[in-house]
């Protein structure tokens, strides 16, 4: 799994947040702000800004993201910085919520949303019509952006009329879709149904289609993609599906729209395409380290984009050597773009991406000590030191040295900032602890303690990412005390959980979520 990929995964599974530069957060309304990037970030509140958007007949763009973020840093540093989409800002609502200001994570349900970053377009009623792709570059991100303030129709009536054989849509239809953020959706077009499912019959309808152009391939990696991220995903798909995606790698043009899976999946997508050790594992691992050379070497791509496209390379050849050290022209190819990086970065924004993508790829390059160096020196420069501390924590327990790991995972929640940042630092640092130290019961308890206390201070503490994180919490916990080892921090923890949920007004909706979290310890 690529860097950027990983990056998702850290964004949707740990969440203070510095707000956008100039960006406030959410909290009391107050009138819209000019800000030095010449973005009216609204201050007030989300109906506030959706009030406004009717009242000004203007779309609303809302933008949901957190300051440790390394995609959100990225777009920060790249699309919300181009001259290009602050004049187009003029004619939408801006509005940023920070994961970890009042109601963010109660706002998170409310629009589905988990993953930052995420960013959403409504018409001016409210309704939504389309979730813009993150980890395209930024020329992309601006023409998908242009597509959606001009489209009359939502995304879910896109979609039903492109499954429809009797109702062909057009090109632009089909670019939207083939842009839309499928990775953030959180079930929003697609509920109770199996995503990779339906976008198989979505690349089969735009590879009929005459209008959808090269959407057609863009949905096909897409269909791809869901399945090879599947448990139970197999092998070895078949020739034709190879066929399909052979344009991806081998037009360049082709390559630089569809960056963002190519390098974000390499590694799946090849196994999903062929069997190990065989003739034909090479040659698409071949091909693969072809396209992905170019996009590193493409300098019209950010610098977070060109390592993401150098870290894939090193994933694809990791399939082809399992063990042991890479190839020398590669593990040097590596060394050198990351020293260029991280020299030529100098804007705090980007730098948390690009510097979380270099120690990501020496990491999976198998150099360590080098990923430590680079990340160790970052602490005093971050604004946001502690999603560094846990990538040391993670370097530490790739070398098997588990006091390491565990000592970098309780500094970097010592270190977090913002209820829900603190609340899923916590957890992560009690879930690391539990596999890696599980015999030290007193330390596990002591941060469990130290989670519900803060927890039981934090008004809307039971919505999307932080009960996600809770429910992670009491599972991993619950496994712990397999054989009742540990009964008695259980029903510890069970206690002031209680405590916390019995606060809770009767009919409050998080009281079920309060609950939920030791529901399998209920007597």
């Amino acid at each position: 799994m690529s860097t950027l990929s990983r990056s998702l995964i850290g964004c949707l599974i740990a969440g203070a947040c510095l707000a956008l530069a100039g960006a406030p957060v959410l909290a009391a309304p107050a009138p819209a702000v000019q800000h030095a990037e010449g973005i009216n970030w609204q201050a007030g509140d989300v109906d506030a800004a959706f009030a406004l958007a009717r009242s000004s007949n203007k779309p609303l763009f809302l933008y949901w993201g957190a300051a440790w973020c390394p995609p959100c840093n990225q777009v920060k540093a790249t699309i919300f910085k181009r001259q290009d989409f602050i004049e187009r800002s003029r004619f939408f609502i801006a509005v940023y919520i920070d994961g970890d200001a009042p109601g963010a994570q109660k706002l998170g349900a409310r629009f589905k949303v988990r993953g930052y970053p995420t960013m959403i377009l409504f018409k001016p009623d409210g309704s939504e019509i389309t979730r813009l792709p993150g980890e395209v570059d930024s020329e992309r991100y601006l023409q998908v952006l242009a597509l959606g303030m001009n489209a009359s129709d939502s995304m879910q009536h896109r979609l039903a009329a492109a499954l429809a054989a009797d109702s062909p849509i057009g090109a632009d239809d089909w670019r939207l879709l083939s842009f839309y953020s499928w990775d953030t959706d959180e079930q929003q077009l697609l509920a109770g149904q199996d995503m990779g499912k339906v976008l198989g019959q979505l690349a089969d309808a735009a590879a009929r289609s005459r209008a959808a152009g090269d959407s057609a391939l863009r949905l096909r990696l897409h269909a791809l993609v869901a399945a090879a991220v599947q448990p139970d995903a197999r092998p070895g798909a078949g020739s034709a599906e190879v066929a399909r995606l052979m344009p991806a790698l081998n037009t360049p043009r082709i390559a630089h729209e569809n960056m963002d899976i190519l390098t974000n999946y390499a590694p799946e997508l090849v196994s999903l395409l062929s069997a190990p050790a065989t003739a034909e594992r090479a040659q698409l691992a071949s091909a693969f380290m072809t396209a992905l050379h170019r996009l590193a070497l493409d300098l019209t791509l950010s610098t977070t984009d060109r390592l993401n496209a150098l870290d894939a390379q090193v994933a694809v050849a990791r399939l082809q050597t399992p063990s042991g050290p890479l190839a020398p022209a590669l593990l040097a190819d590596v060394v050198a773009r990351v020293q260029q990086a991280e020299r030529a970065t100098t804007d705090a924004y980007e730098r948390q991406s690009v510097i979380n993508a270099a120690a990501h790829t020496l990491g999976d390059a198998g150099l360590l000590d080098a990923s430590d160096q680079l990340l160790t020196a970052e602490l005093k420069r971050s604004h946001s030191p502690y999603y560094f501390m846990s990538s040391l924590a993670a370097n530490a327990k790739k070398r098997g040295d588990t006091a390491a790991a565990v000592n970098w995972y309780g500094k970097a929640y010592d270190a977090a900032t913002g209820p829900a940042t603190r609340l899923q630092w916590g957890v992560g640092y009690i879930n690391a602890m539990i596999d890696l130290a599980p015999q030290d019961e007193a330390r596990i308890e002591r941060a469990v303690h130290g989670v519900l206390t803060e927890l039981a201070a934090t008004p809307d503490a039971f919505y999307e990412r932080n009960h996600t994180a809770l429910s992670r919490m009491g599972k991993k916990l619950l496994a712990w005390n397999g054989g009742a080892r540990h009964g008695a921090v259980l029903d510890r923890a069970r206690a002031q959980l209680d405590a916390i949920c019995s606060q809770l007004p009767a009919g409050d909706g998080q009281r079920a979520s309060c609950q939920d979290v030791f529901k399998p310890l209920a007597r």
